[in-house]
């Protein structure tokens, strides 16, 4: 997702993997394959008036509890393959007694019927036009106030929604539109989502939308669900998503899901992306009067960023999922790249520079609050992992590698680790293993600096002719707190006769190296180019 310029209890059956404060339930027990999910919603769109969840699911290890994570809401009954069983619904957990242990490798279907009103995941409220909406916005672990289920990113299934509301209200959700049936002035739509995704991503949309179909449709069938006072700008404002999806669709692989609807509602981010129904907030296409315009497409700037930047977690974050929250970087620095790649390819490389820069910046201010590595075990709550270090210099650890092996590695790298993880999760050792693979170069050093080591290198560049030897002698000194960073740093010197371009290769904080010039330099530059995350003074002595 993208921020505005933006239940840990007792597990009985699932085992914790304990970094830090921080602690994750692991896939040990159980999982879910499947939910088929039907809601009706009452005539406000103020409360679930009644809801099934039936769930299949895999047995993983001898088990006599399925504990699933559900919020505060009234369980009506539970049932095992048809049988009623007994359960214990509090604190968060809906923990069903089964009837006799299950051995692994054996399936259950447990249907869980409830009802009420969600405190949090399924948002019951109006929309732009003061129109009654209801819309799922679940990250990071909050669908489990709607629906019960094993709420961690790496526990993905499939799902099929059945949902009932008023008949003059449009429904979406994630997946392929099945079919829509009418009864009593209410109507039943039925969508069905085939590939397994992150329960975060399992949404609903609920309300009086207009639904627009995007003028270029390619393979991929796009729409626009929005408000009605949006509908006239629609078009217009999600421009960019057709380009989007093709360009994506060549450099990764094709577009995992069925269909994709981009809508307006409500979620507490910039945009939420879940699978194949992204939410963008409904203040989207408010006017931005000194808003930085796309040349392009001729809308603000973010809004072609966060399109942009959603549409990549369909592959980055949803296909292929962090595999712990510590490597949330490989959804969210992947998204915050791909649309930098989307602004460049687009706008231009002046644009894309600036993007960058900004990143950066944006990077070396969280820093000097927070010195933690991306891959983070520590941070408790999981809103703050929505951080620069986990967006942009998660971008920016993508882009040094682009720069470092080369745009056709660094593409075949994004290739083969997405067909090898896609539609499951990944770590961070995968990507890197990706890339070693594709590479046959050992970049085990680079990540445990960048990724798992903290801090960003701050160069103090001192440069000096020596005209007897025909010489520049350049002093490099790293002054940030955290360990030396050892990549390759170019430099560019410019002297009366042309440019002599070299490589600092520094073994320690502090390091010379001595470069032949016949000529006195007038200028020295440190990475033009702009290929290391860095700060950088240069003085000549």
């Amino acid at each position: 997702m993208k921020r505005f310029s933006v239940t840990i209890g007792v597990l009985l059956f699932c085992s914790f993997t304990t970094f830090g404060v921080r602690r994750e339930r692991l896939i040990d027990a159980w999982r879910p394959v499947h939910y088929n999910i039907s809601i009706t919603l009452d005539d406000k769109l103020s409360e679930i008036t009644s809801a099934r969840a039936d769930i299949e699911v895999l047995v993983l290890k001898r088990l006599s509890v399925i504990d699933f994570d559900f919020g505060d809401i009234t369980t009506d009954s539970v049932s095992v393959n048809g049988k009623n069983v007994s359960f214990t619904h509090r604190n968060g957990k809906l923990d069903v007694t089964l009837p006799e242990d299950q051995s692994p490798g054996t399936r259950l279907t447990v249907s869980i019927a409830y009802h009420g009103k969600p405190r949090d995941g399924l948002i019951l409220k109006a929309d732009k036009d003061g129109k009654p909406s209801a819309v799922g916005d679940n990250w990071p672990d909050r669908v489990h106030h709607w629906i019960p289920s094993f709420d961690h990113p790496s526990a993905k299934a499939t799902v099929t929604f059945h949902i009932t509301a008023p008949d003059n209200n449009l429904v979406i959700a994630n997946g392929r539109f099945e079919n829509v049936t009418t009864a009593n002035s209410t109507k039943t739509w039925t969508y069905n989502e085939s590939v397994a995704i992150p329960p975060y991503c399992m949404i609903i949309g609920v309300g009086d939308f207009a639904k627009i179909d995007a003028p270029l449709r390619r393979q991929t069938p796009l729409s626009y669900w929005v408000s009605h006072s949006d509908s006239s700008y629609a078009i217009k404002g999600f421009a960019p998503a057709s380009s989007v999806l093709q360009m994506f669709s060549e450099i990764v692989a094709p577009y995992p899901y069925e269909k994709l609807a981009l809508i307006i509602g409500a979620t507490q981010f910039g945009g939420m992306e879940n699978s194949s129904a992204i939410v963008f907030s409904q203040t989207l296409f408010n006017a931005r009067p000194n808003a930085r315009v796309s040349a392009t497409f001729d809308i603000p700037a973010g809004i072609e960023s966060v399109i942009a930047h959603e549409i990549a977690h369909q592959w980055f974050g949803d296909s292929v999922t962090e595999s712990t929250w510590a490597d949330l970087w490989l959804s969210e620095g992947f998204a915050t790249y791909f649309a930098a790649l989307f602004i460049q390819k687009y706008d231009g490389q002046q644009v894309f520079d600036a993007y960058m820069k900004d990143a950066g910046e944006a990077a070396f201010k969280f820093e000097k609050k927070t010195l933690i590595p991306i891959h983070d075990h520590e941070t408790d709550k999981l809103f703050d992992l929505l951080n620069a270090n986990n967006y942009q210099k998660g971008a920016w650890v993508l882009h040094m590698l682009r720069s470092r092996l080369g745009d056709d590695v660094f593409f075949r790298g994004i290739k083969t680790y997405y067909e090898k993880h896609k539609e499951g999760t990944a770590s961070t050792e995968d990507l890197r293993e990706a890339f070693e693979a594709v590479s046959g170069k050992p970049l085990r050093s680079f990540f445990a600096r960048w990724v798992y080591g903290s801090g960003h290198p701050q160069y103090q560049i001192n440069w000096q002719w020596l005209p007897k030897q025909k010489k520049l002698k350049i002093s490099a000194n790293q002054t940030q707190s955290t360990d030396a960073f050892l990549d390759p740093v170019p430099i560019v010197i410019t002297t009366s006769n042309g440019t002599i371009t070299t490589t600092l290769n520094p073994s320690n904080r502090t390091y010379v190296q001595y470069v032949r010039s016949a000529q006195k330099p007038t200028q020295v530059e440190v990475d033009p180019d702009h290929t290391l995350l860095k700060e950088v003074t240069v003085r000549m002595n």
